[in-house]
């Protein structure tokens, strides 16, 4: 144990619920004795921070709202001058608590503040964007895909995918550019996850390829759920349950599809929209809808979570053992859905392509196949044998151990 506790500041991105959640999590699980946490993070999230074992601030962030356009969009997540201001408050942040190591989920202006204080720095991150992960980018969910052939819209990709993945990365080039350090290559994974140590908030064994070193390893999943009020009433039913959930980004017009989907089934359905408002007409006497629930209480009751395939949710899932059907349409959740389907654990179905009789047939086979439910268990076994917080204390001990800062 260190003379005195080792000072972490935390730098939460506002771009998704998840990206605060995560670092939240890491935090309430460090021993106060070790570390010194502040956590900053956008002020709209107070509420997810509040009565936290460590102090808050408050950390400007571009609006969710702009951030889920340009992904939808396929633009840059972020232009020059937000990175510019970005770097301006991560350095006042840096200076006024003069940390030990900072640690980011998604704070990309790190690449370069971090670096200038000359601060080791750590950053929260899935593992398919890593550039130690091989793999080919998917297709995503474009404006033109929903009405080509799924074929020919691939050959279209494959030609544009490097230039428009070049694009993506010029701002932050362009800013280390600008304040003297070196280039990325343009590589979209190394600019999401440009680091002195990435760890990896996934099931290691969902990316057998990734060769951790001490610059790139993983932590496992971190899961977050809002309290329970009271024990769940819809435990009693004595029916199969499927939860249903697009999270605060997916697409709730698949709703409607997937409801029908699963009313051929004799299941219980419950839905959680993140506030959002869905048609009346979804509501039925098998289908209980709200707009938020303990993602953690609803998984360890049911048989079958379906949801936008992004990593927060399908590692929640798969942490009880829960089989996930994917309705994937950025390419952050087809790179995630790809690795559960290989595994097993779960099924990938195109947002553009999520037809009622294409859910159908997958819900069936998660439903009835047992190798999916068997691999969904294996990750859960491996996953209870972990815990997050205790490797991120142990990696963030090894960085400071081992070598300085790099550039």
């Amino acid at each position: 144990m260190p003379a005195s506790p080792l000072k972490l500041l935390f730098l939460a991105e506002g771009a998704t619920l998840a990206h605060v959640a995560r670092p939240c999590v890491l935090a309430q699980g460090l021993d106060p004795d070790v570390f010194e946490v502040v956590l900053a993070r956008p002020s709209g999230f107070a509420w997810l921070t509040a009565g936290g074992p460590f102090r808050t601030l408050d950390l400007a962030c571009q609006d969710a709202s702009v951030f889920a356009r340009r992904l939808e969009h396929g633009r840059p997540l972020y232009d020059y001058a937000t990175l510019s201001a970005y770097v301006e408050q991560d350095l006042a942040l840096i200076d006024a608590e003069r940390p030990d190591v900072v640690v980011g989920d998604f704070r990309l202006s790190l690449s370069v503040s971090a670096r200038l204080r000359n601060v080791p720095y750590v950053t929260i991150c899935d593992a398919y964007w890593s550039p130690e992960y091989p793999s080919q980018p998917p297709l995503p969910v474009l404006s033109f895909t929903r009405f080509t052939p799924i074929p020919l819209a691939s050959l279209l990709f494959r030609y544009v995918a490097p230039l428009a993945m070049r694009l993506h990365t010029l701002p932050l080039e362009r800013l280390r550019a600008h304040h003297g350090l070196p280039s990325l290559g343009h590589d979209l994974r190394r600019c999401y996850t440009d680091a002195d140590l990435r760890l990896f908030a996934n099931f290691p064994e969902l990316f057998p390829e990734l060769m951790e070193s001490r610059h790139a390893s993983f932590i496992g999943p971190i899961s977050w759920s809002p309290p329970a009020d009271a024990p769940l009433e819809f435990a009693r039913s004595g029916r199969p349950l499927v939860y249903v959930t697009m999270g605060s980004s997916g697409d709730v017009g698949v709703l409607g599809g997937v409801i029908e989907a699963l009313g051929a089934f004799d299941c219980e359905i419950v839905v959680t929209t993140a506030g959002r408002k869905i048609p009346a007409e979804l509501r039925s006497s098998s289908t209980r809808i709200f707009d938020y629930l303990p993602g953690d209480q609803v998984c360890r009751l049911a048989s079958l979570v379906v949801c936008n395939g992004g990593s927060p949710t399908t590692n929640q899932a798969l942490a009880h053992g829960v089989p996930v059907l994917g309705i994937a349409s950025n390419m952050d959740q087809f790179l995630n859905m790809r690795a559960v389907e290989e595994f097993g654990a779960g099924i990938l179905v195109r947002g553009d392509r999520a037809r009622p009789a294409r859910l159908r047939a997958a819900a069936r086979a998660l439903l009835t196949h047992a190798p999916y439910g068997a691999r969904a268990r294996d990750l859960a076994t491996a996953a209870a044998k972990r815990t997050a917080s205790a490797t991120f204390a142990h990696s963030i001990q090894g960085l400071l151990q081992g070598s300085a800062p790099r550039n």
